[in-house]
């Protein structure tokens, strides 16, 4: 009797083992083809190969990439959406391209951020990689007919300011200022390529380099320094991107004709002693879901739901990428970019820039999209149809 139990549970083991074994060779295999079919001639419509790495300084470095299927082209200065995903969970930041419309590949230069995990991960990205990204976004662009230009950048700003003037090449016509900054020569982004635009018709190429030409006991951004540099400066139409504080300064002259793109992230304002308390809801009272936290006057919603444990869909966190819009049903938010005030019943704010002034109660937030989270479409059913188009908004990672 207990032989015959022996052979059965042998046996019963013997096909266990076999059937994992034969399920571990198969979900493997599987997921091995299905990562080699995706470039098999059979490219995404979201998804961009990377063919090239190319290190510009010791922190930055350009992905060149073979665009999607279907890939629209960019105008001159437009930024795409990237998608990746961290610990399970889809984390998007916005990118200049930094390549021209008339380029056979998409370029995306990435400067590596102290204890950025977007930028950390993508400098990990080798050639044969897929990373996921929008269409082209954005309205800093160059004007139709291109008049004398400026194009003034700090850092990593000048991502695209390298799209605009490659696209400028093309024009025998161009009257073209490059103002760039940076804290040393070995920081400068695109050098050589600023090197050689200084020897071409139609181009000026000014660096100001930190060690080398800021007074003594300062740095940064001179106003004085690029008057002197460009004195046709108000005649010019300016195109600025670069660090907040050369940003709020150059924003400080009044030039007549600027353009300007923001791609850091808000800082977080100082506690301020006159700021109250609020209180927020979330899902509104007749959700199941509903739940009611404590913030304040003085903090951007999203840093204080986060803080409260939830995980709103986000992107850029300064206002560009709409990835954490929201239908706010009542109460009233301040942008904290423009100032401008949110009072009215079922609007659509950005949980990123939007400060909450009194109580305030929110449509369903969109969550981050985990790896193998439900299906939300069902649950979408229930929703009235203001609550379907703030969720719809919200979740336009690729609208195609």
């Amino acid at each position: 009797m207990l032989s015959t139990i022996e052979r059965r549970l042998s046996a019963t083991l013997r096909d266990a083992r076999r059937t994992a074994a034969r399920r571990f060779f198969v979900d493997r295999q599987t997921g091995l083809w299905r990562s080699e079919l995706a470039w098999l001639g059979v490219r995404s419509r979201d998804h961009a190969r990377v063919t090239a790495v190319l290190e510009e300084t010791p922190d930055t470095r350009t992905l060149v990439l073979e665009p999607p299927r279907g890939w629209v082209p960019h105008r001159p200065g437009q930024w795409t959406r990237v998608e990746i995903e961290l610990a399970g969970v889809r984390t998007s930041r916005c990118y200049s391209l930094s390549s021209a419309p008339h380029d056979p590949e998409l370029r995306i230069t990435v400067k590596r951020v102290a204890n950025g995990r977007v930028s950390g991960r993508l400098h990990t990205l080798r050639v044969g990689d897929a990373l996921r990204i929008s269409p082209a976004e954005g309205q800093f662009v160059l004007p139709t007919h291109p008049v004398r230009l400026l194009l003034l950048s700090g850092g990593s700003g000048i991502t695209p300011m390298r799209s605009m003037w490659r696209a400028l090449l093309q024009s025998d016509a161009a009257d073209v200022v490059i103002v760039h900054h940076a804290r040393t020569r070995a920081d400068v982004i695109f050098a050589a390529e600023l090197e050689a635009l200084a020897t071409r018709r139609g181009f000026r190429v000014v660096v100001r380099l930190d060690d080398e030409h800021a007074r003594p006991g300062e740095g940064g951004f001179d106003v004085g320094a690029l008057r002197t540099a460009v004195p046709d400066l108000e005649e010019r139409e300016v195109f600025v991107c670069g660090p907040p504080a050369m940003m709020r300064r150059v924003e400080a002259m009044g030039l007549p004709r600027l353009h300007v793109e923001r791609f850091a992230a808000m800082p977080r304002p100082a506690a301020d002693p006159d700021a109250t308390e609020v209180l927020v809801t979330l899902g509104g009272h007749a959700s199941p879901g509903g739940r009611t936290i404590a913030a304040r006057t003085d903090g951007a919603l999203l840093d204080q739901l986060e803080a409260a444990g939830e995980r709103p869909a986000s992107g850029c966190r300064m206002g560009l990428c709409r990835t954490c819009s929201c239908l706010k049903r009542s109460g009233t938010v301040r942008h904290a970019i423009s100032g401008a005030i949110s009072d009215a019943p079922d609007e659509i704010i950005q949980l990123c820039v939007s400060v909450p002034c009194t109580d305030v109660e929110l449509g369903p937030i969109v969550q981050h999209a985990v790896h193998a989270a439900p299906d939300e479409r069902a649950s979408e059913r229930t929703l009235d149809p203001r609550e379907k188009l703030a969720r719809r908004s919200a979740q336009k990672v690729d609208p195609r």
